[in-house]
């Protein structure tokens, strides 16, 4: 049915999906620190967090991909010429995760921002009046209450990480959209493969979905009771 690429195309959704989960690490990170950057009181630390949300927002994710990519590669080549090192070639798959991971923490920065304005100040102050230590404070009562606060902004983001890693193929990584376009030119079938890659992102989306359907009920159990 698939005129023997169907071996080829499992291989690039399995890079795909390592694409889209280890962005989401790095972006996981990048958001975590990007807020409480923001949030910080300190100027120093608080302007380039702002500059760096404003200014990747504003840029479109294919032209933040090419870049990261080429400008990437001209500043090493520029540094390894300075230095008098051996030529380095900048690997697509790490510079495809690191430049969604770069783009989608920006975004993550503001939903984790968000999240953590959303918990009463009432009562981390209550925290420590009883005696937690910081740590405790922000393990069981920020941190819980955030994510909770977060999750269905987590989620979203997520779900469009997930399908902007078809931009890494034009930076030459063989990913399942790659590769679709590669057996769709040689078979003349097109519209077969494409529609293959749409089924992929289809599953990996309601996958994600149902996952983050479960999280969200999960930390929202103590809230549904109160309610109650």
């Amino acid at each position: 049915m698939l005129h023997g690429y169907a071996a080829s195309l499992l291989d690039g959704a399995w890079l795909t999906f390592q694409v889209a989960v280890l962005s989401l690490v790095l972006a996981l990170m990048l958001g975590l620190a990007g807020a409480s950057a923001k949030l910080s009181k300190l100027r120093l630390v608080r302007a380039p967090a702002v500059a760096y949300t404003t200014i990747v927002r504003g840029i479109p994710d294919l032209l933040m991909m090419l870049l990261v990519f080429y400008g990437g590669q001209m500043l090493i080549n520029i540094a390894t010429d300075a230095l008098e090192w051996d030529y380095i070639d900048v690997n697509p798959f790490v510079a495809g995760i690191a430049t969604l991971g770069f783009i989608f923490g920006a975004y993550f920065t503001e939903t984790f921002r968000g999240a953590f304005l959303a918990v009463p100040a009432g009562q981390l102050e209550a925290g420590a009046a009883y005696g937690m230590s910081r740590w405790q404070v922000f393990s069981r009562i920020l941190f819980p209450q955030m994510l909770r606060h977060a999750l269905p902004g987590l989620g979203n983001n997520w779900q469009v990480m997930q399908k902007s890693t078809a931009l890494v193929s034009i930076i030459g990584l063989s990913d399942i959209t790659w590769l679709a376009d590669q057996a769709g030119r040689s078979t003349h079938q097109p519209f077969l493969f494409y529609a293959v890659v749409c089924a992929f992102y289809l599953g990996m989306t309601a996958l994600s979905s149902v996952v983050f359907n479960h999280l969200e009920r999960r930390y929202s159990v103590g809230v549904r009771r109160s309610a109650a």
